[in-house]
This record gives C-alpha cells, sequence and structure tokens, in this order.
C-alpha cells in the first residue's frame, strides 16, 4: 500500500550494470556510498568526481517532508506550476503536536489548534499526488523506516535526520524544502560528490552499551563540523553485529556532526527488520544483489585507500556516552560524567528524564528500556523525577502497549506522550519549573542546543541511550552510574541494576495500531486549495525579486553573531512552529536566540539608521526593509548548524538580507541560503571576522565577474573613514550561480515551466 515495490525492482535490475560501469570508469573498487550515488546520477558519467568539490545532478527514489517544514515547500510547489509530484512523496504531521499532559489530551488539543494547516496538508497533498500520514501516526523517520527506506535507495528529506533511513541501508539526506521542490517538480537534485569518511566497528555491544554509544563516541570524535559535505560509512565485524534499528539511531545522529548522510552496508539484521515489517519482497530482491549493496570487498579490507578519513571503534570495550550540556559532541564515558559535572557546576538534580523520540524509539530501545523498568518495580524503586515517553510511531506504541513495555514504564512513574516530536524539537510545555531556572535534564534525544527542547536557555541537557536515561531517571542526579552505583529502595535497601537486555523485534510481530495513512486522491483535479489571506498560520508566497546585475553597496549590518550560530538561533521553534506556514509572521523570530557579537545581548541589536539600541534583531531589520537599507549578517564558525529548516534562510531575505557571511557554514544551511537567492560566502582569512563592526558599510563588488572558484571582494567601510578591502570566498557552482540571478531557484523552475506551456 505505502510503498513502491516496482521502482525498487527497476533499481536493482539496473544496479549491477551501474556499478559495473562506475567500477570501470573509476578503475578501482568502490565504497557503498559510490555505488549508491553512482547509480542514481541523471546522466551517464564519462568521469570520475572530485571529492568535496564536484557538484552533480542525482535522480532521488523519493521525498518525504515532515508538517513544519512541508508547509512552506509545498506553498513554493505551489508556485512551481506543476500539477503532481514527479517521484513519491509523502507528508508526516508530527512536529506541531505540543507535548503538555499525556498522549491523548494532546493529541485532542493539537487536532483543534492545527485543524487550519493539517487541513491544508491534506487538501495539497490529495491534490499533488502526496500520501499523507495523519498526526499522531508516528514522526516521520520511524514511519520511513517502517514502510519506505531501502537498502541502495537514494531519499531526500526536508528534515535534517533524514539519514535514519542509512539504517537500512539508504542515503537518505536532509535538505531544505526548496530541494523537495525540484525534485518533486521532475528536476534532478543537485549534491556535492562528498568526502567519505570510513568507520570500522569490530566487537559487539555488551552490557550497558547500546548503537546509541557508537554515534555519541563519534561526535566526541569527530565534533559537531567533522563531517560536513562527508558521508559517514560504516564497515566490518561489528557493523553486523548491530540490529537494523541500532543502526537507525546511528545514522540519525550523523546529523549531529553535520554529515551528508550515513548509511550502513546491507546484511542479515537489515533482512530480518524488512521481513518484520511485511517486506519480505524486497528483502528478497536485496538478497539476490547483496553484493552491490555493500563496499566492495577490497575497500573492507584495505579501507585507507577509498575513504578520506578513518575511524574504528572496538564495541566490545565501548563504554556508556554521555554528551552535553548544550552540544552533541561534548562526550564522556558516564563513569566520568560525575566529576565533570562538580567540576563545570551542572546541577546534579535531574528535573526531568525523557525517552524515545525518532532517534530512539524502536522496539529494541523500549525493550531495553523497560527491562530497567521492571527490575526497578520488582526491587522497590521508581523514577525521581519526570520521566516521558515518545513512541516513535502507531505501529510501535500498540505494540509496546500489547507486549507490556509500556506498562512497565509507567509503573515506575512514565507518562506516555504522543507519537511525535514533542520535547525532541521544542514542542514541550513544561510546568515544572520556574522561568530560566537553572536545571538538568536528560534525554535519549539527537539535539541539546540551548532553547533545544523547552525554550530556556537555562537548561542543560545531556543526551544518552534509553537505557541510561531510564537508570538516571531511578537515580534521579547526574552523579548515579548505573554500572556501579547501588540505590536506596523505598524499604531502605540497597540495591543494584543489572544491565538490560531485550529482544530485537516483537516475537509475536508488529500490532498495527490505528491506521494513519491517506493516500492522494482518485480525482486531484476536483481539490480546491483556499487560503484565507487574513490567515496567521498559512500564507502565499510571491517571488523574491530577481538580481539587478550591480554590485551591493552602503549595506548595513544587521547581526555579527559571536560563537554557536544554529538554526535554532536564527529561527527558533517551539511556540514559533505555529507560523511555520505564514513567512510574515515567523520573521518575528528572526535571530531571536543569536549573541550580538558586540554587545553579548541575544536576539538584540543596534539600528545603525537612528542610532536606537536593544531592538529585536527582526524589529531593526524591518526597519531597514522599510528605508530601502539592505543589509548582511556576518557568522561564526559552522554558522546555521543544526536542523533543515529553510525558514532560517527565507527569513533573512523576505527581511531585506542580500548575504550571510561567516567563516564557514553547516551544509544545509549553506544550500538553503543558496536557493534562496543569497550570497552565502566565507572569510579567506578567518580572522578577516574580527574586523566587521557595528556601525560599518560594505560593499560587495565583482559580482558581474560571479563564477565558480572565483573570490569575490569585499570592501568595509568604517565609521572613522577609514577602508579594508578583503576577499571573501564561495562554493557557488555555475547552476548555483543562476539561482542568484534568478532571485531564487523556484523562479528558475517557474520560468522553465512558463517557456515549456507557451
Amino acid at each position: 500500500m505505502t510503498m513502491d515495490f516496482k521502482i525498487i525492482q527497476k533499481l536493482y535490475a539496473g544496479l549491477p550494470g551501474k556499478i559495473r560501469r562506475a567500477r570501470n570508469l573509476l578503475a578501482r573498487p568502490l565504497t557503498l556510498t559510490e555505488k549508491v550515488l553512482y547509480s542514481h546520477l541523471s546522466e551517464e558519467p564519462t568521469r570520475s568526481f572530485e571529492r568535496g568539490k564536484d557538484y552533480v545532478d542525482l535522480n532521488p527514489d523519493r521525498v518525504a517532508m515532515q508538517d513544519a517544514t512541508a508547509q512552506m515547500a509545498l506553498l513554493q510547489f505551489m508556485m512551481a506550476g506543476r500539477k503532481a509530484a514527479a517521484v513519491p512523496t509523502t507528508v508526516h504531521c508530527d512536529h506541531l503536536i505540543l507535548a503538555r499532559v499525556e498522549a491523548k489530551t494532546d493529541l485532542a488539543h493539537s487536532l483543534s489548534a492545527n485543524k487550519e494547516v493539517y487541513d491544508f496538508l491534506h487538501s495539497i497533498s490529495q491534490k499533488y499526488g502526496i500520501g499523507f500520514w495523519k498526526p499522531g501516526s508516528g514522526i516521520i523517520h520511524q514511519v520511513v523506516l517502517e514502510n519506505y527506506a531501502f537498502p541502495g535507495g537514494l531519499m531526500i528529506g526536508t528534515d535534517s535526520h533524514t539519514p535514519n533511513a542509512g539504517g537500512l541501508g539508504m542515503v537518505a539526506v536532509g535538505v531544505g524544502g526548496a530541494d523537495a521542490v525540484d525534485v518533486m517538480a521532475g528536476m534532478p537534485w543537485e549534491l556535492k560528490w562528498p568526502a567519505l569518511i570510513g568507520v570500522k566497528l569490530t566487537g559487539a555491544l555488551s552490557g550497558w552499551a547500546a548503537p546509541k554509544d557508537v554515534i555519541l563516541k563519534l561526535a566526541g570524535i569527530l565534533t559537531v563540523s567533522g563531517g560536513t559535505d562527508k558521508i559517514i560509512e560504516y564497515f566490518g565485524p561489528g557493523a553486523r553485529s548491530i540490529s537494523c534499528t541500532g543502526k537507525a539511531t546511528i545514522t540519525n545522529m550523523g546529523a549531529e556532526l553535520g554529515a551528508t548522510t550515513s548509511v550502513f552496508p546491507y546484511d542479515e539484521r537489515m533482512a530480518v527488520y524488512l521481513r518484520a515489517t511485511e517486506r519480505d519482497d524486497v528483502a528478497k530482491l536485496a538478497d539476490a544483489i547483496a553484493e552491490h549493496l555493500a563496499a566492495d570487498a577490497e575497500v573492507q579490507e584495505d579501507p585507507e585507500k577509498f575513504f578520506d578519513e578513518m575511524v574504528e571503534i572496538d564495541l566490545s570495550t565501548l563504554e556508556p556516552q554521555v554528551v552535553g550540556p548544550y552540544t552533541p559532541d561534548l562526550a564522556r564515558p558516564i563513569s566520568g560524567l560525575k566529576k565533570d559535572a562538580q567540576e563545570h557546576d551542572y546541577p546534579d538534580e535531574i528535573r526531568a528524564a525523557l525517552i524515545g523520540s525518532c532517534t530512539n524509539s524502536s522496539y529494541e530501545d523500549i525493550e531495553r528500556a523497560a527491562h530497567v523498568a521492571r527490575q526497578a518495580s520488582r526491587k522497590g524503586l521508581k523514577a525521581r523525577t519526570h520521566f516521558l515517553i515518545t513512541p516513535g510511531s502507531e505501529q510501535i506504541r500498540a505494540t509496546i502497549e500489547r507486549d507490556g513495555q509500556l506498562q512497565a514504564l509507567t509503573e515506575i512513574g512514565g507518562v506516555v506522550l504522543a507519537n511525535a516530536c514533542g520535547p525532541c524539537i521544542g514542542q514541550w510545555k513544561r510546568e515544572d519549573i520556574q522561568r530560566e531556572e537553572k536545571n538538568t535534564i536528560v534525554t535519549s534525544f539527537n539535539r541539546n542546543f540551548a532553547r533545544r527542547n523547552d525554550g530556556m536557555a537555562s537548561t542543560l541537557a545531556f543526551i544518552g541511550s534509553p537505557e541510561i536515561v531510564t537508570a538516571l531517571a531511578l537515580g534521579g542526579k547526574l552523579s548515579f552510574n548505573p554500572l556501579s552505583d547501588a540505590l536506596v529502595n523505598d524499604r531502605g535497601e540497597e540495591v543494584r541494576l543489572e544491565p538490560p537486555t531485550g529482544h530485537e523485534l516483537p516475537t509475536r510481530g508488529f500490532e498495527k495500531g490505528e491506521s494513519g495513512y491517506v493516500p492522494p486522491a482518485a480525482n486531484p483535479g476536483s481539490i480546491e486549495l483556499v487560503v484565507d489571506p487574513k490567515s496567521e498560520r498559512l500564507q502565499l508566497l510571491e517571488p523574491f525579486p530577481a538580481w539587478n546585475g550591480k554590485d551591493f553597496t552602503d549595506l548595513v549590518v544587521l547581526l555579527k553573531a559571536r560563537g554557536k550560530c544554529t538554526t535554532d538561533h536564527i529561527s527558533p521553534a517551539g511556540p514559533w512552529l505555529r507560523y511555520r506556514g505564514h513567512l510574515d509572521k515567523i520573521s518575528d523570530n528572526l535571530f531571536l536566540a543569536a549573541v550580538n557579537a558586540f554587545t553579548g545581548e541575544t536576539g538584540k541589536g543596534k539600528n545603525v539608521l537612528t542610532g536606537e539600541t536593544g531592538h529585536p534583531f527582526a524589529a531593526v531589520a524591518r526597519y531597514y526593509k522599510s528605508k530601502g537599507a539592505r543589509w548582511v549578517a556576518i557568522g561564526d564558525d559552522n554558522y546555521g548548524e543544526g536542523s533543515s529548516r529553510e525558514h532560517a534562510a527565507m527569513e533573512p531575505r523576505y527581511l531585506g538580507c542580500v548575504a550571510v557571511i561567516a567563516r564557514s557554514f553547516a551544509r544545509i544551511h549553506e544550500t538553503n541560503l543558496k536557493k534562496q537567492g543569497l550570497l552565502a560566502l566565507t572569510f579567506t582569512n578567518l580572522a578577516d571576522y574580527d574586523r566587521i563592526q557595528e556601525e560599518d558599510r560594505l560593499d560587495i563588488l565583482s559580482l558581474q565577474e560571479f563564477t565558480p572558484g572565483k573570490p569575490l571582494t569585499l570592501r568595509i567601510k568604517h565609521k572613522d573613514g577609514s577602508v579594508d578591502e578583503i576577499k571573501v570566498k564561495h562554493s557557488y557552482a555555475q547552476s548555483q550561480i543562476e539561482w542568484f540571478k534568478a532571485g531564487s531557484a523556484l523562479n528558475l523552475i517557474a520560468a522553465s515551466h512558463r517557456k515549456e506551456h507557451k
């Protein structure tokens, strides 16, 4: 019903020949990543591609969108002039459900509060041949893994954790909505040919160690920018020892390293999962071409020859990891957490513990957490903090309810939330602490930026595996180590927790639960789309203006960001999710959490035209726009880290930004800026960041000679009359320069459609 078997059949039938031709072209063995990419090129390759430099056009097998990003993507698709999505596409309603009480209450409230948006997404999906997953069906990545992901496939999704499908051998890449629109409109998808990081796994996990600990360990090694413009490919005997859903946890969090995506080779654990999710026919096809769904043997035997970087992790010696706060690469083994907490004055008391999310809500995850909970019940222990559980899908929820895991978790004090993202993406209405009260939480989620979970910078979020988080909920303190420490139960006895165990998959098969899938309409022409012009949730888009052919002069500096400036800093989520379909409304959150390098303030800056200070950046930007003053934003390292949300690029564009100049960019955000017709530039000399002052005026010169590989000139005119001229780099391909000239990539698509239908 929900999977496109004929597409998989066709891909697999042609795969051996395409891989053979690619192997001959490169005159060497191939990695798995290369096999997938070469087999999805839009044109037959005539040469090898240079990693980290060449851009290529690819044909993805499908597109997936979550409700928060789908709104803007589909509003853009409406402008493209196409009658239907050209590739299989789905929308998943998972982001807008507020976590406050418990699943049924929260879902009912969401259905009422977001009715206008859900009705729009449902009707536009019906009209354009898109599958629709209703609110409560589950989190996009879990639903995709259960229904759509397949080994050797290529998928893009408008969520940065789309790489979750890499756990099932798919090259799945998080993108902005404009990229999705390209593919849905029948155009190729452009990607910078990635560098490759090989991760060899040996040994096998045991005791308290879990798949989550693999990626937390790797985050500590590679950091949040170590995977930029790279694909992480796992292999080795240790890879085969990890379940399919465990692999998905690892690839999901590759996004925290900035990686384009992560992928595991096809193996028996994937075949078992395919069969458990009623895809025996796909498993049979994959088994028949298994050699083409993994790296060539020579690559695995001598990986240093084929990967740009190599990391080796011995699973047998891996200790559970805990990362945070404020960044997912601040890693240490749990045995070192107590000392770290004391040295850095992290609050020892845990105020909330949360498990589940798209990253860790598989049957195996919940089963192992429930094993810890059952021990606690037998030994007279209860959770000593708020303990929240988020099932990843309706299928998971129904199955763990049938098999008793939910009961085990609620018996120790757990509260079950809706099958949605909830606290993981800021949709958590906390009522247990005072505003800006410094506090500690622990989660099994994937991100822990300031304000990420509850909108409060005072919350210190630490990430661990579901079983470790469950144990910490019982201990109630960061200083508790379940591997070595005892707890005192309600009878005053000292008790210890044993390492968790559990089934990888349900022995009685998955329980389907309530179906949430709605297929596209049989008669899409009968569907009418109406957006109320008075709506506060949805707004039809107007094309951005094309470049006028001149250099940008006398630009003012709206923001110079200091330190980490993620998409959560540029365009926060939480309560702002309600405006994701209304560009004007959501633009009021622009740079709300960004740190002003000139003052140290958060979210506020100086209006250099009036001299007034302390105003929200969005208000200053609106003033500049009203006066016809174009502006730039200055960024630090890895600017735009985090989510795929293109709002972080569309809002600056809408409010008058023409360029973002940073020390470096995160991959998805850099592409999003380009797609919206903005200049994404980097300092040739990183120290030039320090030259930019609050009242400078900037000129971006040489735009008439804007060509791939050629730097542009930035003239910095200081208030005292002095002038600096520096070179700024860019990574634009010629096709991307055409986006800039046209005003956006979407403008080019629409123009192409008009030309076709003249």
